[in-house]
């Protein structure tokens, strides 16, 4: 696959205080010109210009995962279901909860090429096969879309949409899809990278601009970059080892953002976890997809 010798080593700089219990789904908002992710377990979402303060909105009990929608706002995954935060507004209009098991919590997710924005399901034990991939529709219906993952993390498409790369993160793998033009409808899964074990688990991903992967390892303390074809070209390393997501910002979508989690680390003696970090990997990311609501909505 590599020889170490070819993997080129960096550092991450960290850019906030350890503002985050457990940080993670960092996205651009070009409308806005902000970076939000989220203090997941706190329900919070985290807001920050480029060398800007983080503010904070409580939107729920968990914030999974945001994306920015196509005319502003955002759209939520909460605990047990989805919400959009309209422009302007401080509080989500929530939408019905998905399940009632409250021992099943939303996790990560994202938006396609269709503007439906997709979010899974893990149990809060991690517990095997309860997670659920979901997807929200520009007409707000929901529906499953895969079943029986264990805990669903990254999810991102190709610019042109049709291709998907997906983590439930216990496989140690990233998982490739054919994405079926019309419909949107994912097919074809297969094994993309395979994360060894000493290296860390896979968590949140994303692709730049030549179409490689970049993925968060928790527990490994470092993001990741591959080739297409699964090659190791890149270690960025991190002073903190649970990372958890990473995504392109900044105006010209050349800053990589990384979050961090202090969930679990015994007596806060880790000063960087729950921080987020920056690297300028000298390649662009990709706009995200945006979710699309349908006009009445």
């Amino acid at each position: 696959m590599h020889s170490e010798s070819t993997v080129a080593n960096h550092r991450a700089e960290q850019v906030t205080e350890n503002c985050a219990e457990h940080g993670e789904g960092p996205v651009w908002d070009e409308t806005t010109g902000q970076l939000h992710w989220v203090d997941m377990l706190a329900g919070d979402l985290l807001t920050m210009a480029p060398g800007g303060v983080v503010g904070r909105t409580k939107v729920g009990t968990v914030a999974a995962v945001a994306r920015p929608v196509a005319g502003g706002g955002l759209v939520l995954a909460l605990e047990r279901g989805f919400a959009l935060l309209r422009p302007g507004r401080q509080t989500p209009d929530s939408l019905p909860e998905l399940w009632s098991d409250p021992s099943v919590r939303m996790n990560d997710g994202g938006c396609d090429a269709l503007g439906r924005f997709y979010a899974g399901s893990m149990a809060y034990d991690e517990s095997p096969g309860r997670g659920t991939l979901w997807r929200l529709d520009g007409g707000l219906r929901a529906e499953p879309v895969l079943e029986g993952v264990t805990i669903s993390n990254g999810l991102v498409w190709t610019p042109d949409g049709g291709t998907a790369y997906y983590v439930d993160t216990p496989t140690r793998r990233v998982d490739r899809f054919d994405v079926a033009p019309e419909s949107g409808e994912p097919h074809g899964r297969r094994p993309a990278v395979r994360v060894p074990e000493e290296l860390g688990a896979p968590d949140g991903l994303t692709l730049d601009a030549e179409g490689c992967l970049w993925v968060a390892l928790w527990q490994g303390g470092a993001v990741h970059r591959y080739s297409p074809d699964g090659e190791l070209l890149t270690r960025v390393e991190l002073p903190t080892p649970q990372v958890t997501a990473c995504a392109f910002g900044g105006p010209a979508l050349d800053t990589l953002y990384i979050t961090t989690s202090r969930q679990g680390i015994e007596g806060r003696e880790d000063p960087y976890a729950g921080a987020l970090f920056r690297f300028t990997p000298g390649v662009r990311g990709n706009p995200v997809h945006p979710f699309r609501p349908e006009e009445d909505v």
